[in-house]
């Protein structure tokens, strides 16, 4: 398997109840992770979309394009 593109967004914000970083991907559902640093969370998050992507293949589902950044500031 080639290298899974892993052009996504990242989301990234302080959880109070978990005490720690969460990094979601908004187009991966599910594609969630965490850490105790910004860096560490999306570092984190990086290895959550690798996985969801070999899972996705592995049962045969549709992997989406990346869309890139999802919000646009006028």
């Amino acid at each position: 398997m080639e290298a899974p593109d892993l052009r996504y967004e990242i989301v990234v914000y302080w959880s109070d109840e978990d005490e720690a970083y969460i990094a979601e991907v908004p187009e991966l559902p599910g594609c969630v992770s965490d850490g105790d640093t910004y860096t560490e969370a999306t570092e984190n998050a990086e290895d959550a979309m690798r996985a969801w992507i070999e899972t996705a293949v592995e049962l045969g589902r549709e992997i989406p394009e990346p869309k890139g950044r999802r919000l646009q500031f006028a």
